[in-house]
């Protein structure tokens, strides 16, 4: 007899088409048979061991996050509830261009001081792995939900050639060739980069153009978080649909926003640039939550000269009065590229988090000016994370309509007070847009948020309710689900879904995490 039926159900397939009601059984982690109708139509219903009774719930595919920055979380947080309470079961790693692999000692060491404000230094982790392979083989050994993994270019360009803002000579390209190839061969689904970050914003097109050529070869999509979601905005995304169609490869747009007052009511201009380049043979999409502010460090509003070189560099010129006008000068007038290009409103940054507990008082207050910030960065030795408040409500409305639109959270889960993106961005879609807004039907959304990103990931059997896929499955009440995540509690956990399985098993059961850690690496399918 198998394992479960989910009994009376409304089935929402993750493929955008209407709706049924049906039995679905589970049996050693994937689903077997789907019975239609079958309370109306006389049939012998299908039995099991446990039977679970879904009568006014939705039961969708598990929902995939297109951008997580939950690399070390799932590591150090077996419970994970930030994540699989939004019915999350599957999020992708190694994005921005700055991960953990594939890395050496000094390497590792100086990614982990880089990004302290995404993801904590890591004193509770065993970094036991260096490459791509290793690091996947770590999540193997048992995670809350799913992870498949980006090879972060910024990472490859820091280990190959450093943090120097140059050309890459022809033997370092080859080694950022190699590492690349190898860290799709153990299993990545593709590369990422951070073109605002360094190191990796000084690679040239040329230079990621022939990286993209080998993730293309493996079958593998390339994730930039681009040049600028600010001034020249649109000129950025032209230049990732261009480098990538040269190289052949796939492009998913990371985050793809159109922020800062530049850009308010311009994201119709972007989705007309996409059409186009999809009407040509492109094959493109894209992830966005369904939120205006952003989030990131503050150290990354800095221009990329007074970042070269690392955290003592950065550190450094800070330190130095004479350095530090000019660094002021480039962010409050003249726009700095840390900053997409847009002088600084210090308004608008608020501290989400820091990394040492005697300056946990800044933490929700805003920036009042360059000097403030200045000395916080010192202090805190670049660790600040903020809350940029620079987005517009209606270009988030207009992005999430596209046909190759998918979710992705962004999720910085550190810090005293994160984004709500990183507990709430997949019930909000659902409660706030879908049932109270009616910007995306039901189906339609749940098709953004499941279906259509297993498709970019080319998954063989996830993102639908179909027989012989996973049971990586999700039931919420479309009635009640939302985001109880907030600016003010940002770390206040989703209601409205009652049950989440990855691989068959409960990590979510009547509301409350389960002891099961059923989550695993999910690797490229050649």
């Amino acid at each position: 007899m198998e394992e479960l039926v989910i009994r009376d159900a409304d089935v929402v397939d993750g493929s955008g088409a209407p709706s049924y009601r049906a039995d679905v059984v589970v049996d050693g982690g994937r689903i077997v048979s789907i019975v239609k109708e079958a309370a109306d139509a006389g049939c012998q219903r299908p039995t099991a061991r446990r039977e679970l009774d879904a009568e006014g719930l939705v039961l969708s595919p598990g929902f995939i996050d297109m951008h997580a920055h939950s690399d070390l979380a799932l590591l150090r947080d077996p419970d994970h509830s930030a994540k699989a309470a939004q019915g999350i079961t599957l999020e992708v790693l190694g994005q921005d261009g700055l991960s953990y692999a594939p890395v050496d000692d000094r390497t590792l060491a100086e990614v982990r001081r880089a990004i302290t404000g995404w993801n904590g230094y890591g004193d509770d982790i065993d970094f036991d792995w260096r490459t791509v392979g290793e690091y996947l083989d770590r999540l193997d050994r048992g995670i809350a939900v799913n992870a498949a993994y980006l090879i972060p270019q910024g990472t490859v360009r820091m280990l190959a050639v450093g943090w120097e803002d140059r050309e890459a000579t022809p033997a370092e390209l080859d080694r950022m060739r190699r590492l690349v190839a190898e860290g799709m061969e153990q299993g990545a689904v593709g590369m990422s980069s951070g073109l605002t970050y360094t190191p990796g914003m000084y690679a040239k097109d040329a230079e990621l153009t022939e990286l993209c050529r080998v993730v293309a070869s493996y079958g593998g999509y390339y994730c930039p978080h681009h040049r600028s979601y600010g001034a020249g905005a649109l000129e950025a995304y032209e230049e990732m649909v261009a480098l990538t169609r040269e190289a052949g490869c796939s492009l998913h747009l990371a985050h793809a926003t159109m922020n800062f007052g530049v850009n308010e009511g311009r994201a119709p201009e972007l989705t007309a640039l996409l059409d186009k380049a999809l009407a040509d043979g492109a094959d493109i999409s894209l992830d966005t939550y369904p939120y205006t502010p952003g989030s990131t460090t503050l150290a990354a509003l800095l221009p990329s000269w007074a970042s070269e070189g690392g955290q003592e560099e950065i550190l450094g010129r800070l330190a130095d009065d004479g350095t530090s006008e000019r660094i002021r000068h480039h962010l409050e007038v003249v726009g700095s590229n840390g900053c997409h290009g847009v002088p600084v409103d210090w308004e608008t940054i608020e501290i989400s988090g820091v990394a040492d507990p005697a300056l946990a008082d800044q933490v929700g207050r805003r920036l009042d000016g360059w000097a403030t910030a200045r000395r916080l960065l010192l202090a805190d030795r670049l660790a600040p994370s903020i809350i940029q408040h620079v987005g517009h409500e209606e270009n988030v409305r207009h992005i999430m309509r596209h046909r190759v639109h998918t979710g992705g959270s962004d999720g910085i889960l550190q810090g005293a007070k994160p984004h709500p993106r990183a507990y709430g961005t997949f019930p909000h879609y659902l409660g706030h847009y879908v049932r109270e807004l009616g910007v995306l039907s039901l189906e339609e959304c749940v098709a953004h948020l499941t279906g259509r990103p297993a498709a970019r990931l080319r998954l063989p059997d996830r993102g639908l309710i179909r027989e012989g896929y996973r049971a990586d499955l999700v039931l919420f009440d479309p009635a009640t689900v939302a985001a109880g995540s907030t600016f003010a509690a940002p770390r206040t956990l989703p209601t409205g879904i009652p049950h989440v399985l990855v691989d068959g098993r409960f990590v979510i059961e009547e509301g409350h995490r389960t002891d099961v850690l059923a989550g695993r690496s999910v690797r490229r399918t050649p």
